[in-house]
């Protein structure tokens, strides 16, 4: 349970993620700008903001840095999951398609 707290701070703060899906096809990646958070719901719709300093100090107060290559993918049903890159494989797949 603790991993996924760590999983939605470490989203909230640094996580670029796709703006858009088609049915088959990917999205544009972008990156995210300076102080911008974004959210991610375990139903896979998401939400950015750009908070005031006051609330971005709070916030970098629970943040960790990432410090490799993070995937999700959202199944059939809508649930979305965080992928384990933490293989050297899977690190080199993510990477490739951060690209």
């Amino acid at each position: 349970m603790n991993w996924i707290k760590l999983a939605v701070a470490a989203g909230l703060v640094g996580l670029s993620v796709p703006q858009a899906f088609a049915e088959d096809t990917m999205g544009t990646m972008t990156m995210m700008k300076s102080g911008q958070v974004t959210a991610i719901m375990p139903d896979g719709h998401m939400g950015t903001m750009m908070p005031d300093a006051k609330t971005s100090a709070e916030m970098m107060k629970m943040a960790k840095p990432i410090k490799h290559c993070m995937m999700m993918m959202t199944d059939a049903k809508g649930k979305t999951y965080m992928i384990d890159t933490s293989t050297k494989k899977a690190q080199a797949e993510c990477e490739k398609m951060a690209m």
